[in-house]
């Protein structure tokens, strides 16, 4: 495949969606064909799944490895129908959530078997890895302060132990892939991530 495929990661009111938005903005105003999408909920079927599970609108409580098949389905899906026929087509696709929101979140947060996932997560997407992942991180606390980790989502309203976990559990796999991962302080200023994300993804493309 000739694209670029990044992906941007991160807890709730990290920063990590402004980020991709503003990289995909300024790659679109440099001449690059770039499709921005998300997970979950970047296809119609991916959304019909985000309001089953994220959104609660089902008749009771989905067990945890329910939910990581459903959103295993809206990866498949997404892989399938937008991310690789944009990289065959020489894109850049830049995704807000990927595999690594489920390790994180199912994983180390819901405490699921992480080879199982891993595994899952590979037959799911073909074994399609993002280039860079940029992993935007804040503290709990300032999460708290933006509004975060009490949405109406189902996903944002756990206990702030989980979320522990889960931010522990982003840092565990940055460790392991740090030639895929880029962390950034997402306390930082939006101009100032802006520009170091783009020192990455810039000379490569």
């Amino acid at each position: 495949m000739s694209g670029y495929f990044f992906t941007f990661e991160g807890i709730d009111k990290s920063g990590k969606t402004t980020q991709a938005e503003l990289l995909a903005d300024r790659l679109h105003k440099a001449g690059r064909e770039v499709v921005f999408t998300h997970e979950p909920g970047g296809t119609p079927l991916g959304q019909a799944i985000r309001a089953l599970v994220v959104e609660g609108k089902t008749q009771g409580e989905i067990c945890d490895e329910a939910e990581v098949l459903l959103f295993t389905a809206d990866r498949c899906q997404h892989v399938w129908e937008v991310i690789r026929p944009a990289l065959e087509a020489g894109k850049v696709v830049i995704s807000d959530r990927y595999f690594d929101s489920t390790l994180a979140y199912q994983g180390y947060g819901r405490r699921l078997d992480l080879g199982w996932l891993v595994s899952l997560q590979e037959k799911a997407t073909g074994g399609l890895h993002p280039d860079r992942t940029f992993l935007v991180d804040v503290d709990l606390e300032t999460s708290k302060a933006r509004g975060g980790l009490q949405g109406s989502d189902r996903l944002e309203t756990g206990p702030e132990a989980l979320y522990k976990r889960i931010r522990n559990g982003y840092f565990a796999l940055a460790e392991k892939e740090p030639d895929r991962f880029i962390c950034l302080d997402g306390r930082e200023s939006m101009e100032a991530l802006s520009k170091r994300i783009f020192e990455v993804v810039g000379p490569m493309i």
